[in-house]
């Protein structure tokens, strides 16, 4: 093919991956994007996922004549590009300075170049191109719902095969993007950058999402999740709660980055340090109380008071020591804002790529601790033990009935293993695992067996 400007244009989106102008360039002209990359010299290979199959976030990276060369097939200036392409004017060690003219392209991952990536509203492209095709955008996790048309964008970067989840029954989704507008200004006019306070909120929720599993009470999630799954999660509640979390949460994370600016909230962490008089911070303190009312849960101020080493008894630590004028760890100061490596939440993708693992290889027994807390971890372990121990104690028990058998295996004390209940689409709605007791047949309480 040779180098002649384009017949038709293709203006470029705002936030569009470049990777994505050039598939919607092909597409335009009626040819696989393939073809359409043959005009540029490629210094390495695309990004695959580990299946196989080609990234959707996959970027590209021109040298000079490479961008001339695109701004010609799409017929829109260079300026233009610049403007709505995050990645255009990055360079490449691997590409020349383009002296002898000749178009080069590398290939990256979207992620590594200017941040999280995900897919765009395919009707929202319809409107503004008149072809619904797929486009691949950088886009802030604050900024996932397509108010228009009640769709929560995924990320590019997760092996699966979704786009959207439609939300247009969770009208708090969309209002929470609203709000956290206000939220932002608040952020910069207390002199934070907002994507910081997004990022500490996101990472308190989503150990609160991970430790829901064991809350009796939790109604609001779990009605949630089944709607972005299409009215029940069915068999795939572990595969939903990956892919559903950022949408299901959005709510509670822009609530608590507000209520983490709040002053009066500072306030209250204060007075249950003991202010003049410090002391350890309560179980029932005002300040875990009031947090769980901002999110529409009351009773949730003792679950999170005792979130000891998580992310938000670390900004409630530094608020503390920047009152009290104490220096903080080595490492961060008093920087009540600063997230921890260890506090950052698991990606889709990675937690994808791991229950895949799981599922093809069942019962490895050392891919689990990856995704599970050092709390769950030693809980976990302290478990199995304990069955290990009783299983030798009961080694003899091999013949009699079965509730005599039952009756010796009976747990003395809480803590007994729960699992999941599923519920078929034309049994009741699914919710969260709750703590069973084996009855004297050896079934579960409550589960009909």
């Amino acid at each position: 093919m040779t180098q002649h400007p384009g017949l038709l244009r293709t203006a470029p989106l705002q936030g569009e991956t470049t990777s994505s102008l050039i598939c919607r360039i092909a597409s335009r002209y009626g040819m696989e994007a393939k073809v359409l990359r043959s005009c540029w010299q490629w210094r390495n290979y695309p990004p695959t996922y580990d299946g196989g199959g080609a990234r959707a976030d996959a970027e590209v990276l021109l040298n000079a004549p490479g961008r001339q060369l695109l701004a010609g097939l799409c017929r829109v200036g260079e300026d233009v590009l610049a403007r709505a392409l995050p990645s255009w004017g990055q360079e490449d060690a691997k590409l020349s300075a383009g002296k002898n003219g000749v178009p080069a392209a590398a290939w990256r991952t979207g992620g590594a170049v200017a941040g999280p990536v995900a897919f765009g509203c395919r009707l929202c492209a319809a409107r503004r191109t008149g072809t619904a095709v797929r486009v691949v955008r950088y886009v802030p996790r604050w900024e996932r719902v397509c108010v228009r048309h009640g769709r929560w964008l995924l990320d590019a970067d997760a092996d699966q095969p979704l786009e959207h989840l439609d939300v247009r029954g969770l009208p708090e989704v969309a209002a929470a993007q609203r709000r956290w507008t206000g939220v932002a200004r608040r952020a910069a006019r207390a002199g934070v950058e907002p994507e910081r306070v997004f990022a500490l909120a996101y990472a308190v929720v989503a150990l609160w999402w991970e430790q829901a599993l064991t809350w009796e009470r939790e109604t609001i999630w779990p009605r949630r999740l089944h709607q972005v799954a299409g009215g029940n999660a069915g068999t795939e509640l572990e595969r939903w709660r990956i892919v559903g979390r950022d949408a299901v949460v959005f709510p509670e994370v822009v609530a608590v980055a507000d209520a983490l600016l709040d002053p009066a909230m500072a306030q209250l962490v204060w007075r249950d340090s003991g202010a003049g008089r410090p002391r350890p911070l309560p179980a029932d303190g005002a300040f875990c109380r009031r947090l769980g009312e901002r999110v529409g849960r009351g009773w949730l101020g003792p679950l999170a008071a005792t979130d000891y080493g998580g992310p938000l008894t670390s900004w409630m630590g530094a608020v503390i020591r920047i009152r009290r004028g104490a220096g903080g760890p080595p490492g961060y100061g008093n920087d009540p804002w600063w997230l921890r490596q260890e506090h950052q939440p698991a990606t889709m993708a990675g937690q994808l790529r791991v229950l895949s693992k799981e599922r093809s290889a069942p019962g490895s027994g050392t891919t689990w601790r990856s995704v599970v807390p050092a709390e769950q971890r030693a809980l976990i372990t302290s478990l199995v033990n304990d069955a290990e121990e009783q299983l030798t104690q009961l080694r003899g028990v091999q013949y009699g009935k079965t509730a005599d058998a039952a009756q010796q295996l009976q747990p003395s004390r809480p803590g007994w293993p729960w699992r999941i209940l599923h519920a078929g689409p034309a049994c009741r709605p699914m919710s969260w695992p709750k703590h069973s007791r084996p009855t004297a047949t050896g079934g579960q309480e409550g589960n009909g067996e």
